[in-house]
């Protein structure tokens, strides 16, 4: 049995996200190794810690920007590459936060 970091167990097909960066996707292939519980998730084909991720529930999975389409095995490239963009079109001031004393 293979236990998220809440400690419920992660079923085949179940949705979770990996909360260090908050990356979510379908579990697709689970396995223990050397005592490590790992999952596999389809979004990214990579392995992770189980105890690293949480289950979601439907509710959470729908609420994601990154599953609001139809077909959640689309991604939008354009759209990301313009969300980068957009990113990279900022200027920072030296002069920013700086503090009294």
């Amino acid at each position: 049995m293979v236990l998220d970091a809440r400690d419920i167990e992660i079923p085949l097909g179940s949705h979770v996200r990996y909360v260090d960066t908050g990356t979510i996707g379908k579990v697709v292939d689970k396995k223990t190794q050397e005592g490590i519980d790992w999952v596999k998730i389809d979004k990214t084909d990579l392995w992770y810690r189980a105890k690293l991720v949480e289950l979601l529930d439907e509710k959470d999975i729908k609420s994601s920007a990154y599953y609001d389409r139809e077909d959640d095995n689309e991604v939008d490239v354009d759209e990301l590459k313009e969300k980068a963009m957009k990113f990279e079109d900022m200027e920072l001031s030296s002069h920013v936060a700086e503090g009294g004393g």
